[in-house]
C-alpha cells in the first residue's frame, strides 16, 4: 500500500511576517493568484507549497529567497 504523507511544517514565522506587514491570508492569496482556501490548507499542512508559490510569497513579503528557510522549511 502506497501512502503519501505530508511533512508538517511550522509556518509561525511566515504568519508573523504577514501580521507585521498587515497582510491577511486573503490578501496574500489574491496577490499570488491563489484561492484563499487553498492558501489556508497549505498553511495548515493539508498540502504543500510549490516552489513558485514560495517565491511569490517571499516577493510579496519582501524576503530574499536565500532567507526562505525559517518561513517555509522549519519543522
Amino acid at each position: 500500500m502506497n501512502e503519501t504523507t505530508i511533512k508538517a511544517y511550522d509556518y509561525s514565522e511566515l504568519l508573523g511576517r504577514m501580521r507585521a506587514q498587515k497582510i491577511t491570508q486573503e490578501e496574500l492569496a489574491r496577490q499570488i493568484h491563489l484561492n484563499p482556501s487553498t492558501l489556508n490548507q497549505k498553511l495548515n499542512n493539508k498540502s504543500e507549497f510549490s516552489q513558485t508559490e514560495i517565491r511569490s510569497i517571499l516577493k510579496v513579503l519582501g524576503v530574499p529567497i536565500e532567507n526562505a528557510v525559517p518561513y517555509f522549511f522549519t519543522t
